[in-house]
């Protein structure tokens, strides 16, 4: 997709008399509008998009998108519908009543552009900036050291369902790499049992019952590493992304006591600096600050306001 630069062009009259009636006070995505106006541009993204093609949704949308799903804990989709239904974020993007919006897949799209150009951080200094021009922020003054969370596109799991999750993944991936060597080396009940995704109903309730399922999946997953490391087994394998996973979550949740594997307490787990939370991002962490908690990255802000 290529990019024309567009400049935000102004509310359509009629989403912004409706947006008006609905809340007569305004609200935060209404007020961001009237207020700060043009927060992001399309030529700060130009770069991330080839000059031939069709044309692409306008990046400044997306990137308020972004921010505002952020806000919501929104979901590709739940955004991609809030564009769509939602009268206050049509005002915001200025945006027509009438107007269907885009599909979810957008979104995914414009993360993985900011990522492979190392762009994302662009979001955040454009608001920084923006700031110091309405004098909310004033340069090199006194400001506190921060750090903002930045969630991975991954669903939070506990312990329990992680190992379940990081089990059904390498076993659909070595069903693809290796068929026939998973065949002779699996359990008729695994397809089942690892077949669907996992949910929260699928761990038992009681901590007892938790720890006993718990130690099932490691006893099967060491089982399947006992025969991924054998000496006899291609060693190619053990090159298997989704492998090498499984080995690194095993360690941070199990050890071995006479030939049985045993689940770790909670205080016998690596930091959560160091603890892989999903078995599809080995790079996001379990995170708390404070109230807030959450599965991803923490970007450090400093004592400028400018990400560190």
């Amino acid at each position: 997709m290529s990019l024309k630069p567009q400049p935000m062009a102004p509310v359509p009259q009629e989403t912004a008399r409706v947006a008006r009636a609905a809340y007569p006070k305004g609200n935060l995505y209404m007020q961001m509008r009237d207020v700060l106006g043009c927060m992001y541009i399309d030529e700060a993204f130009q770069d991330l998009f080839p000059k031939e093609g069709q044309p692409a949704e306008a990046p400044w949308r997306l990137a308020l998108v972004t921010v505002m799903q952020f806000v919501e804990n929104l979901s590709d989709r739940q955004a991609a519908d809030a564009v769509r239904g939602r009268i206050d974020w049509k005002y915001l993007l200025g945006l027509d009543l009438t107007d269907a919006g885009f599909d979810a897949s957008v979104l995914s799209e414009f993360r993985t552009r900011l990522l492979e150009k190392q762009a994302e951080h662009r979001l955040l200094e454009s608001m920084l900036t923006l700031f110091q021009q309405k004098g909310w922020l004033k340069a090199r003054g006194r400001q506190r050291t921060d750090s903002t969370h930045v969630l991975a596109k991954i669903r939070a799991l506990n312990r329990v369902l992680c190992v379940w999750e990081t089990m059904r993944a390498a076993l659909n991936s070595l069903a693809v790499a290796a068929p026939d060597w998973l065949r002779a080396h699996s359990q008729p009940e695994w397809v089942e049992q690892y077949g669907p995704r996992s949910k929260d109903s699928r761990s038992p309730v009681g901590e007892a019952e938790r720890v006993a399922f718990a130690e099932v999946i490691g006893q099967q997953g060491r089982a399947l590493l006992d025969a991924l490391y054998d000496p006899m087994a291609p060693q190619w394998l053990r090159q298997v992304p989704a492998v090498d996973i499984l080995r690194e979550v095993w360690i941070q949740n199990y050890q071995r006591i006479e030939e049985r594997v045993r689940w770790r307490s909670s205080d016998n787990i690596p930091p959560s600096s160091r603890y892989i939370g999903s078995p599809y991002d080995g790079d996001a962490h379990y995170s708390k600050k404070r109230s807030t908690t959450w599965v991803g990255y923490v970007r450090r802000v400093g004592a400028d306001g400018i990400p560190a």
